[in-house]
């Protein structure tokens, strides 16, 4: 896969670009921070996905941020209470350490389950998630920092919100995780994450120009911009947190002016702009 050009360009497959909001939970709560570091507490995530969803949101992911340092499992009261209320896609991360573990998440209403500590320490895990849910329910999530040094630019896997490095290059991994059997990568720059100066393109592209499944860009966007360079690169979806909890962008607005740039969006309810199709 590589970045797109041309008037109308689409994500993988041909499907059309998604953009979802990010929501990191601790302790049943919505927070933000940068690097992980200084959350602030904003709000109850089901009330924060329902309003998101009415903006357009094409998915909602949500990470339960403290679930893999803590080792617990995600608790699923929230996430019960989002899916009785929001009618797009959910995505949630945090505390899947066995197929037990996302059963749990699916059963309360999540439609995709995303790992990354546990997959790293036994990568027969996505193997076992996609042959019991499908390859369309397992998201990869690699936390990426960029090596320092000259020369073509490097980056390790980093877990436990960044605070740990594990020696292993990020992708390669995503290869390996690909053909265990995750069927979507999100891929986030720890260095980037929460600054809002954009995504480490050098590392979405290098990803984008290995892979065949989707890559939602995450980390980094500050800016209608961002976003647009994020899909340039070739993401399929762009994830975004800061610019929509502080209300810099409405969903909406955003999918308007990238469908304006070119880019295939689903819009008003599910319709797609003319002369694309889903």
């Amino acid at each position: 896969m590589s970045a797109r050009s041309g008037p109308e360009r689409r994500g993988e497959s041909g499907l059309v670009f998604r953009v979802i909001p990010c929501l990191d939970v601790k302790d049943g709560r919505v927070v933000k921070g940068i690097q992980f570091q200084d959350l602030r507490d904003l709000g109850d995530p089901a009330e924060s996905a329902a309003r998101y969803a009415s903006e357009g949101a094409d998915e909602i992911v949500f990470l339960d941020i403290t679930a893999a340092p803590e080792s617990r499992e995600t608790d699923l009261d929230w996430v019960r209470r989002t899916a009785e209320t929001v009618f797009v896609p959910l995505t949630v991360g945090g505390g899947v350490r066995r197929p037990e573990d996302a059963e749990r998440l699916l059963r309360s209403g999540a439609d995709k389950v995303a790992t990354n500590t546990a997959a790293l320490e036994d990568p027969k895990l996505l193997t076992e998630l996609a042959e019991r849910f499908g390859s369309q329910c397992v998201v990869l999530s690699v936390d990426a920092k960029r090596l320092p040094g000259d020369g073509p630019p490097r980056w390790d896997v980093v877990t436990h919100g960044g605070r740990k490095a594990r020696g292993i290059d990020a992708l390669e991994w995503i290869e390996r995780g690909i053909a265990h059997g995750a069927g979507e990568i999100l891929l986030t720059s720890i260095d980037a994450d929460g600054t809002k100066d954009g995504y480490d393109l050098d590392l979405l592209h290098a990803v984008a120009e290995r892979v065949t499944v989707p890559v939602i860009a995450s980390g980094g966007a500050g800016t209608l911009e961002h976003l647009v360079d994020g899909l340039r690169s070739g993401a399929s979806a762009v994830l975004a947190a800061s610019i929509f909890h502080e209300g810099t962008h409405r969903i909406d607005d955003v999918k308007r002016a990238l469908a304006e740039r070119g880019f295939a969006m689903r819009l008003e309810s599910g319709r797609v702009p003319s002369g694309s199709s889903a």
